[in-house]
């Protein structure tokens, strides 16, 4: 972008003023035609006083953000409190999530949460089994064979090897 006197030169500014946007906007609905050197448009325009301030503000708006140091605590801080929670689907998540439960639990869903007590009360058995074992130092062997005092059905469940 020329300044007036033409002797200088600088970039043309990326942030512009109300005035000129409305302004390049008019230009731009218009049927096609030589550009005037005081149209917003023109390389040749002179830089209007709006246009400078917004650049400015601009420049300085970005290297405040390079400066921000987003894992600091008053970063954090800034940001609270909390916005409120959105009770209406809270209540909407826990009634859908009742009515799951509800549906599986019916037929051979009733029987899971069973199943999975009956395989930590299973383990807990065998752990204590082994440790009760290896604070008698006895070997391996020992430990065998409390493994095969459960049902053979149940050792893929509560032994993992």
């Amino acid at each position: 972008m020329s300044f007036p006197g033409g002797e200088l030169e600088g970039q043309r500014p990326k942030a512009m003023c109300r005035a000129c946007r409305e302004a390049l906007k008019r230009e731009a609905l218009q049927p096609t035609r030589p550009t005037r050197p005081t149209s917003p448009t023109s390389p040749f325009r002179p830089l209007c006083f709006q246009c400078y301030r917004a650049e400015l503000d601009r420049e300085r708006a970005i290297a405040a953000a390079g400066q921000l140091d987003t894992a600091s605590d008053a970063r954090f801080q800034s940001q609270l409190p909390f916005e409120p929670i959105n009770t209406a689907r809270l209540e909407t998540l826990k009634a859908e999530r009742a009515e799951a439960r509800v549906v599986a639990s019916h037929g051979i869903g009733q029987y899971v949460d069973q199943r999975r007590q009956a395989q930590i009360a299973a383990r807990h058995a065998l752990h204590s089994i082994a440790a009760g074992l290896t604070a008698r130092r006895l070997p391996a062997a020992a430990i065998h064979a409390a493994e095969l005092q459960l049902p053979e059905a149940w050792l893929p469940f509560v032994v993992s090897r």
